[in-house]
């Protein structure tokens, strides 16, 4: 079942947007239309839309959309992607494949190559103007080993090498910023939890004592909601095809689910789609009038859900029926981790404190230093009046004098 449905999931470039490694990408974007239309005609290249505002982060992104939305185009290379895993990616197996990729579209990938190496010594100039350029040569060559998404060496065709690397360099780079994105949301947590604390220091015993036991009815409050079913799992979407479409789920249907949620009507669910079931979910745990609930964890929450079914997608597995683990039921950081946050946080204001006072030196011998000069210019300015009123004396005696003879 879940097969089925995951095959139908989401475009390659909605996918992105999620920071999701680039298997999840590529496994995705070759989402089979509920109509297939298997007659063999001569592939035709079609004009690419602009890219979507949907972005991964890259600055090689609208490139790393064209090139995949073209090879999905191929039938021979969509089929080898709907059958790759990630080791087959990541030794490079489906980039072999490029080989047999129509010549329509190696054509199309040699141009957009071409116009990414143009984009890129685009980069380099500007950076370089900006620099000054203190009048030396530019050298391209040189500049270009930075960019590991393409071969540089050779700039007008699209190779196996250049596929490779893309599907390397996106990887890395995607896990990369995922990982930031996590780690970003697990210090907001322990901000939280640290200023809670702090607060908690500035109440005496008996309102200290209110506080903390209200924290822990909020917490049993938003712990108490009902079960959270596997994003992606048959129990979910039955759910959705009960509760929301308001059908029988003794004949829950994968195919009918499909059309009746792919709103668009275009044969897969983009994130807007995806996103539509995970609310479902979300609204059991989450609810914006409620004091005990976070926003912000539910857009973590969300940001999960569409790994965990981008995940079981790229592995080809069936999720199971079991509850999903919300935020509260998993630990984000121990105690340790808190302190040393806690510790990174005063050393950060001692760092303030110090620029600070270094700061108000700097300042304070400045106005030292204006204060001396002002006194310096008032100082030459009444040595200047003096010269010219005893030039303007001189002149009247000499004028007198001359009178006089």
């Amino acid at each position: 079942f879940f097969i089925y449905v995951s095959n139908q999931m989401v475009k390659g470039t909605s996918l992105v947007h999620c920071g999701l490694i680039l298997l999840s990408l590529w496994l995705c974007i070759q989402s089979v239309p509920i109509s297939v239309d298997k007659a063999k005609e001569k592939p035709q290249v079609e004009e690419l839309e602009s890219p979507q505002s949907a972005e991964t982060g890259l600055h090689y992104d609208r490139y790393l959309r064209e090139v995949i939305e073209y090879l999905e185009k191929d039938p021979h290379f969509k089929e080898k992607l709907k059958n790759a895993n990630m080791d087959d990616i990541k030794q490079g197996k489906l980039s072999k494949e490029l080989d047999f990729v129509h010549h329509n579209f190696r054509t199309k990938l040699d141009e957009l190559k071409r116009e990414e190496m143009n984009r890129l010594r685009m980069l380099i100039k500007v950076k370089h103007d900006i620099q000054g350029g203190n009048g030396r040569t530019v050298d391209h060559q040189a500049l270009l080993k930075q960019f590991d998404h393409l071969n540089h060496l050779n700039p007008n065709t699209f190779e196996v090498d250049d596929l490779d690397r893309l599907i390397q360099s996106a990887t890395k780079d995607l896990e990369t910023f995922d990982k930031g994105r996590h780690d970003e949301f697990k210090r907001y947590e322990m901000m939280k939890e640290h200023e809670r604390r702090e607060r908690l220091k500035t109440m005496n015993e008996e309102v200290r004592k209110t506080e903390a036991q209200h924290y822990e009815e909020m917490k049993k409050k938003h712990a108490d909601h009902p079960k959270v079913n596997h994003p992606g799992s048959e129990d979910q979407l039955k759910e959705v095809w009960q509760e929301s479409d308001g059908l029988d789920p003794e004949n829950f249907d994968p195919k009918t689910f499909f059309k009746i949620h792919d709103s668009n009507g275009d044969g897969f669910f983009d994130e807007n789609e995806l996103e539509a079931l995970f609310t479902k979910e979300l609204e059991k745990v989450y609810n914006p009038k409620n004091e005990e609930d976070d926003m912000v964890e539910m857009e973590e929450e969300r940001l999960r859900m569409r790994e965990h079914v981008m995940n079981e997608v790229s592995h080809h597995n069936n999720t199971s029926g079991s509850p999903m683990s919300t935020l509260e039921q998993k630990p984000l950081y121990t105690e340790e981790e808190l302190r040393e946050y806690e510790q990174h946080l005063v050393n950060e204001e001692l760092d303030i404190n110090q620029k600070s006072v270094e700061l108000q030196k700097q300042r304070e011998e400045l106005e030292r230093k204006q204060e001396e000069l002002n006194a310096q210019k008032f100082g030459l300015q009444q040595a200047v009046e003096e010269m010219e009123r005893i030039k303007t004396e001189t002149k009247r005696k000499y004028n007198i004098a001359k009178t006089v003879v």
